[in-house]
């Protein structure tokens, strides 16, 4: 807690017991401007940053050690064990050696992953405002200190313990404190001092978000000495749940391990029916067993999704859940918001209109783009008289039922910023082009109470005291809403607004009412119903939020990904429309639903619409979670976008749910799979293909290993059934495992995109490791290996070469086959030839080492003892090599046959 000061009445009461000018008094913090900034240093200093202490980062030997919790390394050392008892210590040293390498890399690449994760929650920071010297500021909430001022409205997370100064009905969500099921509703007045902790209406705390309302709150507790820093401490971080790709290696894992012990027992069912040496035949066993086994496979899991999280990140979308990184390859439907998602976010008041009796109006359009206050008002082509009564009045209601702030420009070349909702702070432009000074009629008509903004009645109210005593309350919102309040409006008034408001939509605009209610009451507990039939309308405003320029080739993109976006709307539908038709989001024959016609709609015939409907304008928060749960029951894969506290059922609905980094609030993040930096649709985009991108990678991994261990098991199957003598020997075979996955394996995981992820079908959510193009590429593959390897073998051996010679050259061969077809797995369908070879400096690198590997398992006089082989004369080796292409050749011409058929850029 902050220091106390020496007049305060009562150091010991807690802070729920104490008055709002007791708790002042003990803060020592003024009301209306807060600390200074040398004070909020000097109080950082002291309490340190506000934040929980993150867990001490695991000790290197327990994350060494966890690389050996597999059942795949359990066998490892089963086999280690077998060849000691039989006498063959070189071979266990070099299974071990097998389990060594692979754990250090687990080890590092682990490592990796962690720092990854770490930097990226660096990047998702939670900022808060704050009431510092008097001036409104935005700062990471790990620095706020005791004695603070934070604002809170709606959508905001709680970043620290605080005693309620001032609220208006605020709502505040506790279930993640106390358990409760609905938000608690707060209020300012002090509660006893036993009061339990559910029920000090006077506080609100760390960990909690509001989901209504707006409140100035004075922080009295930081990092570990609040409610949920204390919570923390006597709590362990579980780790995150595996993902359905993590689980389906997983299978994948066990399944070859079974059919590796099966392998085992024919082998030396074979060797004991060839009457071979036992030792031999059970090394050899060992060894087949082993190269079956996908040391590398867990590792290069690891790496493909840290690299894609990284990817990711630079992109500007931060992966909040590694499961994210997985379904955005499968995702089938995209439903965006509009605002500053689709668009710029850089709204413009440019049309205004205004009742006129018997008449259709009169309009007024309003110059001017962006945030800077310049832009005349024009009506018929002449300045419009802005002191004019209707107009003044239309003017004043926009700039006072307003929460945000226009600042000008702190620099000389630095722009006006709005803080708070862009909406609203068009509307304090357009007061301010008008001439209006918003600073003196805010003084002069101060704000008495308020009805906050509520997204289901799409309406918002607030009372004020105006010159001369009097009260008005000025009422905001969407026209028919605001329609539905007016008072004895002529019906051809009526209809004239709202012609005017759907020729405004038609026009791509965001249409807002206004009006106002003279010596009106606002009671919280009736709501906006007590307005019904009093409110005079004022008028509407027009405003414009232009696509962004990107948006429009990321839709494009989409489509030839098999991916239809959506647009979810809070605005007309006639301007979502507008905007989804310019974008390529409607097409020919696709059509609006607003949400009362949704309402509408039974479930099968919402089903049967859905392929028709392009945009979802003016839904409620249920109607998005029911929008959701709608096309996952025609069996899409839907990424919802949202920015509100009434958006997260839907994002935490939804398959991936992404939140916006700039527009949303705490609430929509935390309960979203993926936030987007710059709430920008092409980001999003641009997600799904490296989601696609590491899938694939995956997937190459899984065909390489597959088809060289079958390779490797079919030689040795030939040579026992055919009558020949063992082609590799035990420790030649695990020396290949070593240079195939230790060195190249977990570099394909880094491929760059392959050009053509945006051009294929999205990912079935069924779909296999092995399906059934994995598979006829594995059938083309492993024989050809097998062929290579076993044909070069049985023919020196005729030649009457001497079997240590064949069988050095043979384990080259095999060696290089598996070189070979590592290229071969890094595209589908395109050319492994040409600029691809280098396209991926990882996995360039890791043959270079494995080619080094092999030199010296030939040349080093220690390494042939060790391993059983000769030196090769160094000629022979291109003889070697050029027969190890053939697989690399088979390969070209079976891309060359699906190029002729279905050509892909690559």
């Amino acid at each position: 807690m902050p220091p106390t000061t020496t007049d305060d009445p009562d150091t010991t009461a807690p802070w729920h017991a104490l008055s709002v000018e007791e708790a002042l008094r003990r803060c020592g913090t003024d009301p209306q401007h807060g600390l200074d900034a040398q004070a909020a240093l000097r109080l950082l200093a002291q309490y340190g940053p506000n934040a929980l202490p993150e867990p001490p980062p695991r000790p290197l030997w327990r994350t060494f050690a966890r690389q050996f919790k597999s059942p795949l390394i359990y066998i490892l050392f089963a086999a280690s064990v077998l060849a000691v008892a039989l006498g063959h210590r070189g071979d266990a040293g070099v299974i071990l050696a097998v389990v060594l390498v692979n754990a250090m890399i687990g080890t590092f690449q682990e490592g990796r992953a962690e720092r990854s994760m770490a930097a990226l929650r660096r990047l998702s920071t939670l900022h808060v405002r704050v009431r510092r010297g008097g001036v409104e500021h935005s700062v990471q909430a790990a620095e706020l200190v005791p004695g603070d001022l934070m604002l809170l409205s709606a959508g905001d997370a709680v970043a620290a313990d605080a005693r309620l100064l001032e609220d208006a009905q605020l709502q505040v969500a506790e279930a993640a404190l106390t358990g409760e099921s609905v938000p608690v509703s707060k209020s300012s007045t002090a509660v006893p001092e036993a009061t339990g902790l559910a029920d000090r209406r006077d506080m609100v705390y760390a960990g909690t978000h509001v989901t209504a309302g707006r409140a100035v709150a004075l922080v009295i507790a930081t990092g570990e000495r609040t409610e949920v820093g204390r919570i923390a401490r006597l709590t362990e971080h579980a780790d995150e749940p595996k993902t359905p790709l993590e689980r389906r290696l997983d299978q994948f894992g066990r399944a070859l391990v079974a059919a590796a012990l099966g392998l085992f027992v024919l082998v030396v069912l074979l060797g004991m029916w060839r009457s071979l040496p036992l030792p031999d035949v059970l090394m050899v066993a060992i060894s087949q067993m082993v190269s079956m086994v996908p040391e590398g496979l867990p590792v290069a899991m690891t790496i493909a999704l840290a690299v894609g999280m990284q990817r990711m990140a630079e992109r500007g979308a931060l992966i909040r859940r590694l499961s994210a990184v997985e379904t955005l390859g499968s995702t089938t439907v995209i439903c965006s918001d509009k605002t500053g998602t689709l668009t710029r976010n850089e709204i413009t008041a440019v049309e205004l209109w205004l009742p006129a009796p018997g008449g259709p109006g009169r309009r007024i359009t309003v110059g001017g783009i962006g945030y800077a206050p310049q832009g005349e008002l024009l009506e018929e082509g002449r300045p419009a008289d802005t002191s004019e009564p209707s107009l003044h009045d239309l003017l004043a209601a926009a700039a006072l039922c307003n929460d945000a702030e226009l600042a000008p420009p702190e620099e000389e070349r630095a722009a006006w910023t709005v803080l708070g909702d862009p909406t609203e702070g068009a509307l304090l432009v357009l007061a301010a082009k008008a001439g209006i000074d918003l600073a003196a009629l805010r003084e002069q008509s101060p704000r008495e109470t308020e009805l906050p903004f509520d997204s289901d009645a799409k309406l918002m109210a607030t009372r004020h005291r105006l010159p001369g005593a009097c009260h008005t309350v000025m009422v905001k919102g969407a026209p028919e809403a605001v329609l539905r309040l007016a008072k004895g409006m002529h019906h051809d008034t009526l209809a004239a607004a709202r012609a005017a408001s759907e020729a405004m939509a038609s026009r791509a605009l965001r249409v807002l009412a206004f009006g106002s209610v003279d010596d009106g009451e606002l009671d919280p507990a009736q709501g906006f119903d007590a307005l019904a039939g009093r409110v005079r309308l004022l008028g509407l405003v027009g405003q414009i939020d232009p696509p962004r320029e990107e948006v429009k080739a990321a839709v494009a993109e989409c489509r030839r990904a098999g991916i239809r976006p959506v647009m979810v709307t809070g605005d007309h539908k006639l301007t979502g429309l507008a905007i989804a038709r310019e974008l390529g989001i409607a097409r020919p024959g696709d059509r609006a639903v607003d949400g009362m016609e949704l309402e509408r709609m039974g479930e099968a015939e919402l089903r049967d619409e859905l392929p028709s409907i392009a945009v979802f304008a003016r839904v409620q928060p249920a109607q998005k979670l029911r929008i959701v749960e709608a096309l996952q029951a025609r069996g899409e894969v839907v990424a919802m976008t949202g920015d509100g506290v009434n958006d997260a059922p839907a994002l935490a609905r939804a398959d991936v749910g992404v939140a916006m980094g700039v527009t949303g609030t705490e609430v929509a993040k935390s309960a979203s799979k993926i936030v987007v930096t710059d709430d920008n649709f092409a980001t999003i985009v641009a997600a799904v293909e490296q989601g696609r991108v590491v899938y694939n990678n995956v997937k190459k991994v899984v065909l390489y290993l597959f088809a060289t261990s079958m390779a490797e098991v079919l030689v040795l199957l030939l040579a026992l059934l055919g009558g020949f003598p063992l082609p590799l020997a035990a420790v030649q075979i695990l020396w290949i495992n070593i240079v195939t996955e230790g060195t190249v394996t977990v570099n394909l995981v880094m491929d760059p995109p392959e050009g053509d992820e945006m051009r294929r079908r999205p990912v079935s959510r069924d779909d296999r490791l092995l399906g059934k193009d994995m598979l006829q590429r594995i059938a083309l593959m492993t024989p050809t290996i097998a062929a290579v390897t076993f044909g070069w073998f049985a023919w020196r051996l005729s030649q009457g070469v001497p079997e240590a010679l064949v069988r050095t050259e043979t384990f080259t061969v095999l060696a290089m086959c598996q070189w070979f077809n590592v290229l071969n797995c890094q595209s589908a369908t395109a050319s492994a030839l040409g600029p691809r070879l280098l396209r991926n400096p990882w996995l360039a690198g890791g043959l270079a080492l494995s080619v080094g590997l092999q030199i010296a398992v030939l040349y080093a006089p220690a390494m042939n003892t060790l391993f059983h082989t000769v030196p090769l004369p160094p000629a022979s080796l291109i003889p070697l090599a050029a027969l190890a292409s053939l697989v690399l050749w088979v390969e070209e011409a079976r891309k060359l046959l699906v190029g002729a058929t279905r050509p892909r850029g690559a």
